[in-house]
């Protein structure tokens, strides 16, 4: 009897360990190919500034209250609130001790792309990697390059704030196995170049969805409510729906959006405010072309 039962025990033991390690290798980190980041030549750093810009990188990098040139030392330190804990942002600055000074392209690259750190662990999703993968690596090398650029900064970052069992970095992987792609967010008919521009610069750089799309008792977004509204994952008031059957921006042409972008001002003259004045305000020093962009991508999104 003893021995039947010992078989047992360690038949499913057996079992465990083989899952275990089945799990570990599919939810693993993944970065790319290092040949993948090759050839890519020297970055263009004019449009890694802008690539910057579209990006917001200054609203969470930058130091909480930073204003004016203060802006570009990206040391980090901003602290997020969500229901999974919270998330103290890092210095990415060009140090090379606590920033990104010891960090090669390829680092760089599978940290927007793949959610991969430099040490090879996963990053957390709230660095919006699920939106950064879609941009192109011709850009990721120009920001990089830009990054490069700007002053460096000696702050340390807290660690995260999170509980038992997100603070188990494994786990992501599951995360990102259901989640994480480089698809489309939304199927268009026909789109024209401008409407394209403007689709990837919402779903991409822009990341517009990580605040503007409800999300699943995950962290996914839900799919069929792209860019319809969802909580404040800071706890106070709600993000609103930006597609054309929202109540507010439905009445809106494609060139009230691009005026509200360019100056803060909505068509009733009321202006822009919480955390979208700071997105507002890195989308003004992007080219009238690209917001005109985005404004012809947010009519041609589907109504929610």
């Amino acid at each position: 009897m003893i021995a039947r039962f010992v078989r047992w025990l360690l038949c499913v033991l057996g079992v465990l360990a083989i899952a275990l390690g089945v799990g570990y290798v599919v939810f693993a980190p993944t970065p790319l190919p290092a040949e993948h980041w090759a050839g890519l030549g020297e970055p263009d750093v004019k449009n890694g500034e802008m690539v910057f810009w579209a990006g917001g990188c200054v609203s969470c990098h930058a130091a909480p209250g930073a204003e004016g040139d203060a802006r570009l030392t990206l040391g980090g330190g901003l602290a997020l609130k969500s229901p999974f804990g919270t998330f103290h942002v890092p210095n990415i600055s060009p140090d090379e001790k606590v920033g990104l000074g010891g960090w090669t392209l390829a680092d760089f690259g599978d940290a927007m792309k793949r959610g991969v750190g430099s040490h090879g662990e996963h990053l957390y999703p709230a660095f919006p990697y699920g939106s950064y993968t879609r941009v192109t690596d011709k850009d990721i090398n120009d920001l990089w390059g830009f990054l490069k650029t700007l002053p460096k900064s000696g702050n340390v970052a807290p660690p995260h704030d999170l509980p038992f069992p997100f603070d188990i970095r494994l786990g992501i992987g599951l995360w990102k196995f259901l989640y994480l792609d480089d698809q489309p967010r939304v199927a268009l008919d026909n789109p024209d170049e401008r409407v394209k521009r403007g689709q990837y610069l919402v779903e991409g750089p822009g990341h517009c969805g990580e605040c503007h799309t409800p999300r699943d008792a995950l962290g996914g977004f839900v799919k069929d409510q792209w860019l319809a509204g969802a909580p404040n994952p800071e706890g106070k008031g709600r993000i609103p729906n930006i597609t054309p059957a929202s109540k507010s921006m439905g009445s809106w042409s494609e060139s009230d959006i691009v005026n509200y972008l360019e100056t803060g001002f909505t068509p009733d003259f009321d202006t822009v405010g919480g955390s979208m004045t700071d997105v507002q305000k890195n989308i003004a020093r992007l080219p009238a072309s690209d917001r005109e962009a985005i404004a012809a991508y947010l009519k041609a999104v589907p109504g929610r």
